[in-house]
């Protein structure tokens, strides 16, 4: 297997160890670890004989299966790179990414094939495909990997610009993993519940990957459903979850929140973006010790945790950072480091840090400087050291020379008993530079106004942070990995404040 960080052997030992043990439970369907371990050489061999070598890159278009865990693993066994793509995204924004891979075969599930041909005819490659459901043979093929080579090519969101490709490691997601464990554990006898998409890094390393090196269950989902997610919490005694803040509010929102058994969830992990401290308390208050993260896809992505008995006290707060991984504050005017209390763009260094973007080294000179992962992310450090996120550094904007972070202001907004979520961006004004629009969502069957929304505001913020425009919608836009889509929002409300 070569490096000592590499990945196959995760699928290998334990199939060795806990053969019967069930890896992943798929609508009742179980996949235990050793056959697992056999899809994964059946299929290492079969790709292998249809020519792939090691660093080609194997792109994926499917929903959440558990062959896909198997593709993973024969990638990880014979060197190739696994490309996850996003389902949600439309054929030319898959060519896009098909094509900056190179990718060597698409892998593609059945229901996708329509989705994937079309894309296909939009590249300039040529690229082999095959059905995701696909039988593999008993074949086995191991190659000498070493712990830096790449497993995983992720496109970012593509919240601004053109999606990136960040290139991790074996090492990378060996470490993330190890720091994950030592400070929120999955033990050999949890129930995992998978609700994220396997095309996003948390739908791996959040705590899905470390349950299979740990040997426990994985309920994994197609895709997320709040009534059903809350209906297996119960039904398959889960015991520990990630997800994103839309995860948990949509739960919450379902009828079926309060009446459902959430005695066995131990713990419930929440990152993404940050959340609403009504939203934790919420969760805490059905006795759920639900805590909040951070990470991103360049760090693979696990930075800041918070310990599960520092939930109640710190509500809000995503924590310190990981074991393994090293964070420090530097001054949004470029000056340096920042010592004790203080707020800056967060940094991160430590070896979960990505290996850099796929063919594109300007953009990761300018996101690896000094040495430092620069995240974009604007965090507050405490008196005792703990982080919380405030916004995106690119988000904020200047109103009347002041800067405004909008995720105070929607904090705020998410406090209101008759709004569901809001987002704040900001807009022209030819007055103040520039001023606040609050898109709201209001909950069925309330009534909102503009004006209460705005005297909310003015009630618990200083006045140059209070939304001086309001705007309401069914729904908010969102990513593939269910973050707002601010920039969409831009776009459709560009006029307002001129």
């Amino acid at each position: 297997m070569g490096g000592e960080m590499a990945i196959g052997r995760w699928i290998l030992d334990r199939a060795r160890v806990t053969p019967d043990r069930v890896a992943i439970d798929f609508s009742g369907e179980e996949t235990t670890y050793a056959e697992l371990a056999r899809q994964s050489l059946g299929l290492s061999a079969e790709l292998a004989g249809k020519g792939l070598t090691k660093g080609d890159r194997v792109a994926v278009l499917s929903s959440n299966r558990p062959e896909y865990a198997a593709v993973l693993f024969s990638c990880a066994l014979a060197g190739f790179v696994m490309t996850p793509l996003n389902w949600r995204l439309t054929s030319h924004e898959l060519a896009y990414q098909i094509e900056n891979a190179d990718a060597a075969l698409l892998v593609v599930e059945s229901g996708r094939i329509d989705q994937a041909e079309q894309a296909l005819t939009l590249t300039d490659i040529e690229v082999a495909t095959r059905l995701m459901e696909d039988p593999v043979g008993d074949g086995s093929y191991v190659t000498d990997v070493e712990d830096d080579d790449p497993l995983l090519l992720i496109y970012t969101s593509g919240t601004s610009g053109k999606p990136k490709g960040a290139v991790l490691t074996h090492a990378n997601c060996f470490w993330t993993n190890i720091s994950i464990d030592r400070m929120m554990d999955v033990t050999t006898f949890d129930v995992v519940l998978q609700v994220l998409p396997q095309f996003h890094v948390g739908g791996w390393n959040v705590q899905p990957l470390l349950a299979l090196w740990k040997g426990a269950t994985v309920v994994l989902e197609e895709t997320f459903d709040p009534e059903r997610a809350l209906r297996l919490i119960e039904e398959k005694e889960v015991t520990t979850m990630m997800g994103v803040p839309a995860t948990y509010l949509f739960m919450a929102e379902s009828p079926a929140f309060d009446t459902t058994d959430l005695s066995s969830l131990r713990m419930a992990v929440v990152g993404g973006a940050p959340m609403p401290e009504s939203l934790i308390q919420t969760w805490h208050d059905r006795g759920v010790s639900l805590v909040q993260g951070y990470g991103l896809t360049e760090a693979s992505p696990n930075v800041l945790g918070l310990a599960p008995e520092r939930a109640g006290d710190k509500v809000g707060y995503a924590g310190k950072a990981y074991p393994h991984v090293e964070v420090a504050l530097e001054s949004t005017d470029g000056t340096g480091l920042i010592e004790g209390p203080g707020t800056g763009e967060l940094l991160v260094r430590g070896p979960n840090v990505f290996a850099g973007y796929w063919r594109n080294p300007e953009e990761t000179a300018a996101t690896m400087r000094g040495g430092w992962l620069h995240t974009g992310d604007l965090a507050e450090r405490d008196d005792e050291g703990f982080y919380r996120i405030k916004d995106r550094v690119k988000d904020m904007y200047i109103s009347g020379g002041e800067n405004v972070y909008p995720a105070e202001v929607e904090a705020v907004l998410h406090a209101h008993e008759s709004i569901v979520e809001a987002a704040v961006v900001g807009v022209p004004d030819t007055r103040w530079g520039e001023s606040g629009l609050a898109i709201v969502v209001p909950k069925a069957g309330r009534e909102l106004s503009s004006d209460e929304v705005i005297e909310w505001c003015r009630e618990r913020l200083a006045r140059y942070k209070v939304p001086m425009h309001v705007r309401f919608a069914a729904a908010l836009p969102r990513s593939g990995a269910n973050k707002v889509l601010k920039r969409d929002l831009l776009e459709e409300y560009e006029a307002v404040g001129e």
